[in-house]
């Protein structure tokens, strides 16, 4: 029986202890196949190529990276053509500018330009520019604007308006800043700007629509036969540490500027306005999906008998806020708004964007908070180069219809701290 015993067991261990010793020299062997790995991965990395990008993106980089757009519009020695930017609903725009950013070794950006629409409308800008005083962290700038604007849209104030009747009116405003901004720290900017305003209201040229002035009363549109110019001092800071401020997949953006619109005119539309501005961006699975999110708020504040001019009231409804409602579509003293993006890559150079808006406005600064938001949803496209926008298109949805927006910007794009006026600065 003991016998049987030991040859059962040496039945079990021979096999086992085999197994032992033919494992002996693969581990003797680990180190030096660890050492061939560690090699071969040197040598892929020593020939290492970009990653294949898609036609489609191919395309962006060569009109991105050749200037076919600015060598389409070189002109010579800074002067040049200029093409669009008007106020939505201005029409296709051109004219002439002028554009050099060498003056002085680099120092001085100096910027003229006139455009012109095929609607009438006119706009006409200067600016001065030192961008890289005291090693690159302080920033002075001036602009000097003009704008002649036949026929603007306004639906009345509040959130109970409606999208009938749209009126119109003509504006023709021009403004004078000067700004001063700092980067001690990196991300970190902080300034203060000072500017003077003064606006002409008139009766709008869009036979399509009734003129304003003949629907609304100057009690529910302040300054709608009256207008004052103003002195308009402000500070601003801004946190922002994105990624890509043209396109951004991670980080966030936070603004704040204050300004005070004096009325040295007629001493009764003074008012102060608070503008904040939030912008997160999470990215999952390597940066090919990013939730953007965003909330904005325009607050203003007046001393008592004052009141704030309807042109110069914030307003919601557009390309940049409600996709899904009309430019101009709502205004009052005060407005918030949120945004929330869902964008997945669906090859090199081209995304695209679930979203959804909610905002409103508001007469009293009492009344932020999240009720009663209309609401718009939507899809969009986003075309990239190098990881910059470089075309925007987005279909939006609300009670009140669709609209759909072609844009040469991301949807949170920055406005020029300094010259917050309540319309588009375009």
């Amino acid at each position: 029986m003991r016998n049987l015993k030991v040859g059962t067991m040496m039945k079990l261990w021979f096999p086992l202890l085999g197994l032992l010793l033919h494992g002996l020299p693969s581990m003797a062997q680990q180190p030096t196949r660890a050492a061939e790995i560690e090699k071969e991965r040197d040598r892929k990395a020593a020939t290492l190529e970009p990653d294949e990008v898609s036609p489609l993106e191919r395309r962006m980089r060569m009109i991105k990276d050749e200037h076919y757009l600015e060598r389409f519009t070189a002109g010579f020695n800074g002067v040049r053509a200029k093409l669009g930017g008007m106020v939505t609903g201005g029409g296709f725009a051109f004219g002439p500018e002028y554009f050099r950013e060498d003056l002085l070794r680099g120092q001085l950006t100096a910027r003229a330009m006139a455009t012109f629409s095929l609607r009438g409308y006119q706009k006409y800008e200067g600016q001065l520019l030192l961008p890289r005083l005291a090693g690159g962290k302080l920033v002075v700038d001036s602009l000097v604007s003009h704008r002649a604007y036949r026929s603007l849209p306004y639906y009345g104030p509040g959130a109970d308006s409606t999208k009938h009747p749209r009126t119109n009116y003509s504006l023709t405003d021009t403004s004078i800043d000067g700004i001063v901004a700092a980067e001690p720290w990196k991300y970190v900017k902080f300034g203060t700007s000072l500017g003077y305003l003064t606006s002409d209201i008139g009766t709008g040229t869009d036979k399509r629509y009734v003129s304003t002035e003949r629907v609304f009363s100057p009690a529910q549109s302040p300054g709608l036969l009256e207008q004052s110019s103003f002195v308009r001092p402000g500070i601003f800071a801004q946190f922002d540490y994105r990624d890509n401020p043209l396109g951004a997949r991670k980080g966030g953006n936070y603004v704040m500027q204050y300004s005070w619109f004096n009325d040295v005119t007629l001493e009764r539309y003074g008012f102060r306005r608070l503008d904040l501005e939030v912008q997160q961006f999470i990215p999952i699975l390597n940066k090919t999906r990013v939730f953007a999110f965003r909330a904005k708020a325009s607050l203003t504040d007046t001393d008592r008998n004052e009141q704030v001019p309807f042109y110069l009231q914030p307003v919601l409804g557009g390309s940049d806020d409600l996709r899904g409602f009309r430019p101009f579509r709502f205004s009052d003293r005060n407005s918030f708004v949120m945004n929330g993006e869902y964008r997945w890559e669906i090859f090199s150079g081209l995304d695209g964007a679930l979203f959804v808006d909610g905002g409103k406005v508001f007469p009293r600064r009492g009344m932020l908070n999240f009720r009663d938001l209309e609401a718009s949803y939507g899809l969009g496209l986003r075309f990239n180069a190098r990881n910059s926008t470089f075309l925007r298109i987005d279909a939006g949805f609300s009670h009140e219809g669709f609209q759909v927006w072609f844009k040469f910007n991301d949807v949170f794009l920055q406005r020029r701290f300094g010259t917050t006026t309540g319309q588009p600065v375009y």
